[in-house]
């Protein structure tokens, strides 16, 4: 059983390519989430995010790569960055700061920080005021990388979920071979 309460929801959705094509939406960004499991017996309760991407094409034509990162802020705030490269090579930078109460705000992001890259040697890159520290590399794909990082986002040192995306390698004939065994879908 997954249980999630958002807070607040979310009514804006931002585009991410120039002809708005591809579309994020922050749906529930500041909530609470149950998990109760029963094989194995394992149950846990925690901050959580909803989003949504939607597109009228492949990702892979308009995008080259993206890296996205959520942190967890102090009064219950959210942070989303979100670094999109798209394929005619110009890039978009977003920053985000949601509220409990369902307010937004956009704020100016920190520099770029280069990540080690995954080990399947993904390139992976956050924005951050200090260093940064891969925690746990969660998920590691020939294409895609999820991980937890120690960052700090709007001066809050916070541990957030980090995900760098390669369409590029995703596009590789190689890859789309290795998808049913690399990442299989279990009914």
């Amino acid at each position: 059983t997954v249980r999630l309460q958002p807070q607040a929801l979310a009514g804006q959705s931002h585009s991410l390519d120039a002809a708005g094509l591809h579309q994020w939406m922050p749906i529930a960004p500041c909530a609470r989430i149950e998990v109760i499991l029963e094989q194995p017996a394992l149950r846990w309760s925690g901050t959580a995010y909803l989003d949504s991407n939607r597109g009228d094409r492949p990702l892979e034509q308009d995008f080259s790569r993206w890296t996205w990162s959520r942190a967890s802020l102090a009064q219950g705030h959210t942070a989303v960055l979100y670094d999109v490269t798209r394929s005619d090579r110009s890039n978009l930078s977003l920053a985000w700061c949601f509220d409990p109460a369902g307010g937004a705000a956009a704020f100016e992001p920190a520099p770029v920080v280069a990540l080690p890259a995954s080990g399947w040697r993904v390139p992976r890159a956050t924005r951050a005021d200090t260093p940064v520290r891969v925690v746990q590399t969660l998920e590691d794909a020939p294409f895609y990388a999820r991980s937890l990082i120690e960052t700090q986002v709007m001066g809050e040192r916070a541990t957030a979920v980090h995900e760098s995306l390669c369409m590029r390698r995703w596009a590789w004939p190689a890859v789309q071979l290795m998808l049913p065994f690399r990442m299989p879908r279990r009914a």
